[in-house]
């Protein structure tokens, strides 16, 4: 994935919950709609989740330093795990216990609270904002979707989202998902809520939000520490790494591959080659030299790799997981 590509879709998310958590919050006041004010929670929420992402990738660009000597890639993971963790407080549990206290204001008033949305000149208001904001948030989703076009080939979306190493279009295709189905939740628990004149309709919207968020918030989580604990190349990154190493002149052999992102663009290479058992330690400098040329044109994240020569034997027990396999015909 371009940096671009991500910014652009994060860029166009922060502007669209930007707006639509004003207007969500100006219904609220308007009418006392405990829906809308989950939803509005959600669009600050992801606002600032989208602001987290951009600080994350400007993060990620700083140069390494003694301290620090692979960089700072994985600081777009970082802020990646605190949005899900954002996620899940501010606007998964903010929204259920929205819906908490709402029930129970609902159920002390006998089900007719004064002020409510029953009794209000304002009637109107949320269904026409939340409207508006189903238009707003499905042109955000839709940029999303055509970044992540370019780039997920024929990868599912859900694949997509379990294997890239990006973690800025995952992030803002769940979270935009998750805002359009909330926004769908709470135009049918506030119409209903109209039409029955039946509060309880709009507690279960709100809590309705609030599980959604959650298990939005647990999906990102658990892909972020992933990200965060270092995944290895995809497999056809790996194949790449092992055809260009096998294919340098004097490399008789992989004898065993690692491979770890230090951030989406930056991959640690790390492997052991067979070298012939003849040859002198200038012949082995230069075959090195000349394997990792191979390697960064073959796998252009390939930004650090360490190479260890070694004489295969038969009988040689690897330490390490032994490299793919090609695929068939190679």
């Amino acid at each position: 994935m371009s940096a671009e590509g991500g910014t652009k879709a994060v860029v166009a998310a922060l502007l669209a919950n930007a707006g639509i958590a004003l207007t969500k919050f100006l219904a609220f006041f308007l009418t006392g709609v405990s829906s809308m004010l989950a939803e509005a929670i959600h669009s600050v929420a992801d606002a600032g989740n989208q602001g987290l992402l951009l600080l994350g990738g400007k993060k990620a660009q700083k140069d390494a330093t003694d301290e620090h000597p692979f960089g700072y890639g994985r600081e777009r993971y970082v802020y990646s795990f605190i949005v899900s963790i954002v996620l899940f407080s501010v606007g998964g549990l903010f929204a259920l216990y929205e819906a908490y206290h709402k029930y129970h204001e609902i159920h002390a008033a006998h089900g007719h609270p004064e002020d409510s949305i029953l009794d209000s000149r304002w009637w109107w208001v949320p269904p026409v904002v939340l409207l508006v904001a189903i238009v707003m948030e499905g042109l955000s989703f839709r940029t999303a979707i055509r970044e992540t076009n370019k780039i997920k080939g024929s990868a599912s979306f859900p694949q997509f989202i379990r294997r890239a190493k990006q973690p800025e279009l995952p992030v803002i295709l769940l979270e935009d998902l998750a805002a359009l189905i909330g926004l769908v939740f709470a135009f049918v628990a506030v119409g209903l809520a109209l039409i029955t004149e039946n509060l309880y309709w709009d507690v279960a919207g709100t809590a309705l939000i609030g599980v959604l968020l959650v298990c939005v918030a647990v999906v990102l989580g658990i892909e972020t520490k992933s990200l965060l604990l270092g995944e290895s190349a995809s497999v056809p990154a790996q194949r790449a790494i092992v055809a260009a190493l096998e294919g340098t002149e004097g490399v008789e052999r992989v004898i065993h591959l690692k491979t770890m992102h230090l951030g989406p663009e930056e991959l640690l290479v790390a492997a052991k080659i067979g070298v012939a058992r003849g040859a002198t330690a200038e012949q082995v400098a230069e075959l090195i030299d000349s394997a990792e040329r191979h390697v960064r044109a073959a796998e252009a994240t390939a930004q650090v790799i360490y190479l260890e020569p070694d004489i295969y034997r038969a009988d040689h027990v690897p330490d390490e997981r032994p490299a793919p396999p090609a695929p068939a015909g190679h």
